[in-house]
């Protein structure tokens, strides 16, 4: 279900947890959804999407694309910080660093719809 989450992303938006959390409630007819299972979940696609495309090139999920809450990159996701800074820079999306952090720039505007 986090998959469906990712794949349904179109290149110009992005996901945060707070956003997949809102989703899964919405679907499954909760309150809420669960912060640490979404961000567990998201992180086993993540790096599930890494194995797949070593094998094939053309099931990449986008994982990149799901931010902290923030905006702030996950550097537990495959390729850390600098691998996925290259793929959202590919993607027309600008990273700016706060202290030690790096955040996608009016992550807020372009946050999916759900």
């Amino acid at each position: 279900m986090v998959v469906t989450a990712f794949i349904a992303l179109n290149y110009t938006r992005i996901l945060s947890i707070k956003c997949q959390e809102k989703y899964f409630a919405k679907k499954h007819k909760a309150t809420i959804g669960c912060p640490i299972t979404c961000g567990i979940f998201a992180w086993i696609s993540a790096n599930a999407s890494l194995e797949i495309s070593q094998k094939n090139k053309t099931d990449v999920i986008p994982y990149w694309r799901t931010l902290k809450s923030t905006g702030e990159i996950n550097e537990k996701y495959p390729g850390g910080i600098a691998g996925q800074k290259k793929l959202l820079e590919k993607e027309g999306h600008t990273i700016i660093k706060k202290g030690k952090k790096y955040l996608v720039k009016d992550f807020d505007k372009k946050l999916a719809k759900i």
